[in-house]
């Protein structure tokens, strides 16, 4: 279940556009800065002005991001909802299934070598960063329905937090947090196991 602000996509054609490494960075970048424009992008990521705006026109093409209202002779970006998107497959619909597969592939790589950095520089953090610093896992016995009520729980655990993309209502000392989940089954087991 989307939260209140972010983009529920199930179009294949929409779900292949966000499967590319950079375009997921500037997503986040936009997410996190609110309006930036592309050589303020390519700045923050490391690649070309040319390639950062080639990929703001894919984004803009797929209904991610819009032109924000231009700052004199600067043209800036900014993301259409800012609760970022959540993908629903539809097996009814040729390609979901790939194109979602990809992009979750994609997401999970990224945010992994993000954890992978946090991990690293955790000897640099204050013990209350080191302690709010988790890897969590477990697992349960559930039916589809059930399953499918704890990812609404989680995602409205997390909409708690949406309106402190405000920065003026962000408390002192807070800090952009990542929670990565995934809430999939195991195959069912064979007959008599």
């Amino acid at each position: 279940m989307a939260s209140r602000e972010q983009q529920l996509i199930n179009e294949p054609e929409r779900i292949r556009a966000l499967s590319h490494p950079l375009r997921l960075r500037l997503l986040d970048i936009l997410g996190e800065r609110g309006e930036l424009t592309a050589t303020q992008c390519a700045e923050l990521t490391g690649e070309s002005v040319a390639s950062c705006s080639f990929h703001l026109r894919m984004l803009e093409k797929y209904g991610f991001i819009e032109r924000a209202e231009a700052r004199g002779r600067e043209k800036p970006w900014r993301t259409v909802s800012r609760g970022g998107y959540a993908t629903e497959v539809d097996p009814e619909v040729p390609g979901s299934v790939q194109a979602t597969a990809e992009l979750a592939r994609l997401t999970f790589q990224q945010r992994a070598q993000g954890l992978w950095a946090a991990v690293e520089r955790l000897g640099d953090e204050p013990p209350e960063w080191i302690g709010a610093t988790r890897l969590m896992g477990g697992s349960f016995w559930a039916t589809a329905e059930e399953a499918a009520e704890v990812a609404d729980q989680i995602q409205e655990l997390l909409g708690r937090f949406e309106e402190r993309d405000d920065p003026a209502l962000r408390p002192e000392g807070a800090r952009r947090v990542r929670v990565m989940s995934t809430i999939h089954s195991e195959p069912p087991a064979p007959s008599g196991a």
